[in-house]
């Protein structure tokens, strides 16, 4: 018998699928179902929408009561809220191959966060009953999504201790070095692609674009960045990680 889950709100289909093979790939490339065979991935896809954004449309809105599944193609997203007074907090950005709104999904809640495409982007829809049956089925999958909402309370857990601890230098070489850590080339080097722009990062830990733009000026006279064509290098990512560390005691 197939498990079901009771939601609060109504699953909505986003837009009509467009089938092809490469998408079984792309499935079997998730971290959330690595490891299922090809018949089961198939099945997934056979019962998944597709849908493309623009540049800056939204694809969520807080407090949106719908349970759908996003896994992003291609493109990348930032997942954003608002403060009382209207201005934006970003609270992460993702890549192709990353995997959002589970939280809905398993708890049936409305949305906690708005989700807006930085670029062209394609994502695959699953509804919120297939996803949850799915994990429930296989232990790896289940694996993999635990994994994840643990790295997500990780990263809050880390962000709340800098906001009540840090002042604004700090927690803007903190976030840096959160971003550099994602975005290694060697065991010293980082290559942050695409730039950061320096109003995310002061969404991100409630701060001021020139507070971000000072900092960033002091760490590369200091050699430890260095801002290319198209990338952010970080040279010495343990100088970084020790100035970040001898704060935070």
């Amino acid at each position: 018998m197939e498990t079901t889950v009771n939601v609060q709100c109504p699953a909505t289909t986003h837009s009509v699928r467009t089938p092809g093979a490469d998408k079984i790939d792309f499935f079997a490339s998730t971290l959330v179902f690595r490891g299922l065979d090809r018949d089961t991935l198939g099945d997934l896809e056979r019962r998944c929408h597709y849908r493309r954004f623009a540049p800056q449309e939204q694809i969520l809105d807080h407090g949106e009561c719908t349970t759908d599944v996003f896994f992003l193609i291609g493109g990348r997203i930032r997942i954003v809220n608002f403060s009382v007074s209207g201005r934006e907090i970003a609270f992460d950005e993702l890549a192709p191959g990353s995997v959002f709104g589970e939280l809905s999904a398993i708890d049936g809640g409305p949305r906690s966060a708005g989700v807006v495409a930085i670029t062209d982007t394609h994502l695959a829809i699953m509804p919120g009953p297939l996803f949850v049956d799915t994990i429930l089925k296989y232990p790896s999958a289940a694996l993999a999504v635990m994994q994840r909402l643990t790295a997500i309370i990780r990263t809050a857990d880390e962000r709340i201790m800098d906001l009540s601890t840090m002042a604004a230098q700090s927690r803007v070489q903190a976030e840096l070095l959160r971003q550099a850590k994602r975005h290694m080339v060697d065991v010293t080097t980082s290559r942050i692609q695409p730039i950061p722009l320096h109003g995310d990062i002061a969404s991100r830990i409630s701060t001021t674009r020139e507070s971000v733009a000072r900092v960033m000026n002091d760490l590369a006279r200091k050699g430890i960045v260095k801002r290319t064509k198209d990338a952010l290098i970080v040279h010495d990512v343990e100088r970084l990680e020790k100035m970040v560390e001898d704060v935070r005691g």
